[in-house]
């Protein structure tokens, strides 16, 4: 089975918007650092990034923070924000694979400024056993059943080799952790309830190659053959 892919989070907030509250989440945390104490609607989604009425909408959801024509309180909607997220506590995060990316993801100090505390570190390569990384010594990934009842580990973030990755994951899900970050370039398999996010550098870099031969003046679209593909080509430009 796979990941949950519900339109709604369990509180029936839409996923899409559960999205965005990072974003905005971000955008607030920016204002509050330049000492704005109060901003618009328009202010914190032009600083998010989106349109107004998108950002009005989400936050709907949440309740009702803002006041009309004055705008919203900077630190109150980031502390209703960082609630509804889950970021008023510590999440305790194991990162499993200390490859070069393993070890960068340790060494991330941006997850303790919002709320995650990485307590272990895993691999299965004895020569890296005991080695100290972020002032944390790596551990043998045979102990991670141990690891995540020990140091009540929340969230598991998998930094392993494609073909170790689902024997990691199923061991973690059987262990309790039900939220999983997923760095490996594999697609995973866990139990309704729990939760994968996924992040591969390389398809996000293919993206971008999409987009940069496409601005590259000696770009030329393959064209079919067949009248169908040639209308949808033609549709295609249209529409851009």
């Amino acid at each position: 089975m796979t990941a949950r892919t519900s339109a709604e989070s369990p509180r029936g907030i839409p996923e899409a918007t559960v999205a965005r509250l990072p974003l905005y989440l971000r955008a607030l945390t920016a204002l509050s650092e330049r000492g704005t104490t109060v901003c618009s609607s328009e202010a914190l989604a032009s600083a998010a990034g989106v349109n107004s009425a998108m950002l009005r909408k989400d936050l709907s959801h949440l309740g009702s923070y803002g006041t009309r024509g004055v705008g919203y309180d900077v630190a109150n909607l980031r502390y209703q924000i960082s609630r509804e997220i889950g970021l008023t506590q510590d999440r305790n995060v194991a990162v499993v694979g200390l490859g070069n990316l393993g070890q960068a993801l340790a060494n991330y100090a941006g997850f303790r400024s919002r709320g995650f505390r990485v307590v272990s570190l895993l691999d299965a390569d004895p020569r890296l056993f005991g080695m100290t990384v972020a002032d944390l010594q790596v551990r043998p990934v045979a102990e991670l059943e141990a690891v995540v009842a020990e140091l009540d580990v929340a969230i598991g973030v998998v930094a392993t080799p494609a073909e170790a990755a689902q024997e990691v994951t199923d061991r973690l899900v059987a262990a309790g952790v039900a939220s999983i970050l997923n760095f490996a370039p594999t697609v995973l398999s866990v139990p309704e309830g729990v939760d994968v996010r996924k992040v591969d550098l390389s398809i996000e870099l293919q993206i971008l190659a999409f987009h940069e031969q496409r601005r590259s003046p000696s770009y030329a679209p393959t064209i079919s053959t067949t009248p169908a593909a040639r209308g949808a080509v033609a549709v295609q430009e249209e529409g851009r």
